[in-house]
């Protein structure tokens, strides 16, 4: 599965933050939108359970909407290609 990809790509479950996802330079806006939206599905469903949760999905939304407004102004078209969101 690509999530565990880009866990192990980001040092591992204990580095993850969704905003060093939304920045990071090595992924697409694709699988920073894919990773980020895997990231809050398993927000959601812990905070159902009544599982602590690491992140807020409000802080995951904020994550995402700086990807697809990173997109939409062509912040670092080496990795970002329109389309990929």
């Amino acid at each position: 599965m690509i999530f565990d990809t880009l866990k192990q790509r980001m040092g591992g479950k204990d580095q993850l933050n969704p905003m060093q996802i939304a920045h990071h330079t090595l992924f697409t806006a694709r699988e920073k939108i894919e990773l980020l939206h895997q990231l809050k599905a398993e927000a959601t469903g812990a905070k159902t359970e009544g599982a602590a949760v690491a992140y807020e999905p409000e802080e995951i939304d904020q994550a995402i909407a700086e990807v697809r407004e990173g997109v939409e102004s062509a912040v670092g078209t080496e990795t970002v290609f329109k389309g990929d969101y």
